[in-house]
């Protein structure tokens, strides 16, 4: 009977090592064998703006495409600034409206009268004057005061400086305003539209939205919360482009080309490669990583080399280990990756 158990264990382990064998990805022959992991560009969104969150869209695992809106602020504040933004550039325009269409015919007119009374106050207190002047003259100065004198002078003074200064004021009602009025009231008036369009530009950051096609990685942010530039809401996975990270030793960096074709195997699915081709070649040495696989090169200088993949499937994940085989004289149709 132990024979027999004995034999049964044998003849396991053998069928065992033979369908390993016969299920293994066939090596290639005088090409090269790499292991690294799968990597991929990763985005930390975050809102330009401060305030509370309103919505949160998406989660994680969701598929997002490039413009999607993810998440939105709070924005009934930035509302109420537009609205009064765009109440002092209606002010404004009217104010300028009213210094380019200048004087009206009526201003002008009313002006002239006001002119034409003051000439007559200043023909008036002129009268007053030398009637009294002829008073004085006649009685030998015992008629009128010197009081009374000095203040028809002085109202004849007051009439003729109110006379010039309407006469004044009608000429400026006839020339219309200035061109520097005119000048500053447009300027003031484009402040104002350009602060119109910094609050419209924050109205549209208090949409977060995604810059590229991607994957959900991680939610950061709940509604309620207080969003700052500082503080990611999601963190996005760039599912294109795809690259396996390995290195090579400097004897086998003149066996690889950017461009050479590759391909890539997976643990979970090592009878199905993905094919890749080589995008990028280190031109500086490094020390061995320590997630390197090879022992014999873990105190070796090494080159870090991308293998670009093409993954529609979505099989491979970040930092998944992979394996890529580089067969001889195989160059890829595309041109090196920059």
């Amino acid at each position: 009977m132990k024979k027999v158990l004995a034999g049964g264990v044998l003849v396991a382990v053998v069928l065992a090592g033979a369908a390993w064998y016969a299920l293994r990805p066939a090596p290639a022959r005088d090409g090269l064998t790499l292991y690294g992991n799968v990597d991929i560009r990763q985005v930390a969104l975050a809102f330009d703006g401060s305030d509370r969150v309103a919505r949160m869209r998406v989660e994680e695992g969701d598929r997002v495409k490039a413009g999607d809106v993810l998440a939105v602020l709070d924005d009934r504040s930035l509302r109420l600034q537009e609205a009064q933004a765009r109440a002092r550039i209606a002010v404004q325009e009217q104010a300028l409206l009213r210094l380019r269409n200048g004087t009206r015919p009526e201003e002008v007119a009313q002006a002239q009268a006001q002119v034409a009374s003051a000439q007559a106050e200043a023909e008036l207190a002129q009268q007053q004057l030398a009637r009294l002047r002829g008073i004085a003259a006649n009685t030998g100065g015992r008629g009128v005061s010197q009081q009374d004198l000095d203040n028809a002078e002085s109202r004849l003074r007051v009439a003729r400086a109110q006379w010039d200064n309407r006469s004044k004021g009608l000429q400026l009602a006839r020339v219309g305003p200035r061109k520097e009025d005119i000048a500053q009231a447009e300027a003031q008036l484009e402040v104002s539209r350009a602060e119109l369009a910094l609050i419209a530009y924050r109205l549209e950051q208090t949409e977060l939205k995604a810059p590229t096609d991607a994957v959900v990685r991680a939610r950061l942010l709940e509604p309620g919360d207080m969003a700052s530039p500082q503080r990611p809401a999601y963190t996005l996975a760039v599912t294109d482009p795809k690259w396996v990270r390995v290195y090579v030793s400097e004897p086998q960096l003149g066996r690889v080309r950017p461009g050479m074709a590759a391909d890539v195997f997976t643990d979970s699915q090592p009878d199905r490669p993905i094919a890749g081709r080589i995008g990028y070649i280190s031109s500086v040495a490094e020390f061995t990583p320590r997630n390197v696989q090879t022992e014999e090169l873990r105190t070796s200088l090494v080159y870090e080399m991308r293998v670009l993949v093409d993954d529609p499937q979505d099989r491979l994940r970040l930092g998944m280990p992979a394996t890529v085989r580089i067969a001889p004289d195989r160059q890829g149709d595309g041109a090196p990756a920059r």
